[in-house]
């Protein structure tokens, strides 16, 4: 059943008002008829089931049928934190990342980071990167749609430190501490952030000041994986810890 996210205030006690692209999605690519069943969800955890009143020109009314269907995110909340990658990896990470369960994304700057955007360019990938997440959501039926969060210098992630319950950093040279055992104790509803390094890795004194300030270094297996594969692998991983275990 097709799935869309719209904003709270049109979401009332007994129907819904679509808007937007969306309309022209539900008419003209969908050819949805009164009387054909969709979801609706708000993005704060209300999602119904709903029959279509309506179909006019800017907007689409939807009957509500039934409340409080089964939530489909994940136990625990995770921020991808990812290293600025080439071209349109981010894009990649953002699209399979919403599939896996990410809670929200965060591209930020390092060392070893190649890519550097000014205030516009990162204005309108951020935008796009919103909108591959939203519909990514929508495909893989999603209470919530990821927020892309402000792309952030090294500095500003080691201090965002304070917002969440663990901190990990991927580290390709860690040798004793796993992903697995540091997600061994986290219990639910906890919030994590998850560092993944650009392409080049982190450099040697990043890895100092992570660790000093709380981050938990863990390593993602024995292979090498690329800067868009290890934010999926871990993600799978969380998955599999706290949904399949």
């Amino acid at each position: 059943m097709q799935r869309y996210f719209v904003d709270p205030s049109q979401m009332k006690e007994q129907y819904v008002v679509i808007t937007g692209d969306d309309v022209n999605h539900i008419a003209r690519v969908m050819r949805s008829r009164a009387g054909d069943e969709i979801i609706c969800c708000n993005g704060q955890g209300r999602d119904v089931r709903g029959a279509i009143e309506e179909i006019g020109a800017d907007t689409v009314r939807v009957r509500i049928l039934e409340e409080d269907l089964p939530s489909r995110e994940l136990p625990v909340q995770v921020t991808i934190a990812q290293g600025l990658p080439k071209g349109d990896k981010m894009e990649l990470v953002i699209q399979k990342g919403t599939e896996l369960g990410a809670f929200s994304f965060c591209a930020f700057t390092s060392l070893r980071t190649v890519v550097k955007l000014d205030d516009k360019k990162e204005k309108k990938r951020r935008e796009r990167w919103q909108k591959i997440a939203k519909e990514a959501a929508e495909q893989s039926h999603r209470s919530k749609v990821p927020n892309i969060a402000n792309m952030l210098t090294w500095r500003e992630l080691l201090a965002s430190v304070t917002q969440f319950h663990y901190a990990l950093f991927a580290y390709e040279k860690e040798e004793t501490s796993t992903l697995r055992r540091a997600l061994s104790e986290v219990p639910a509803g906890s919030r994590i952030l998850l560092v993944i390094g650009p392409e080049g890795g982190f450099d040697e004194k990043e890895v100092v000041e992570a660790e000093a300030a709380g981050f938990i270094s863990v390593s993602l297996g024995r292979r090498i994986l690329r800067a868009e594969t290890a934010p999926l692998y871990a993600l799978s991983c969380v998955s599999y810890e706290f949904e399949q275990a």
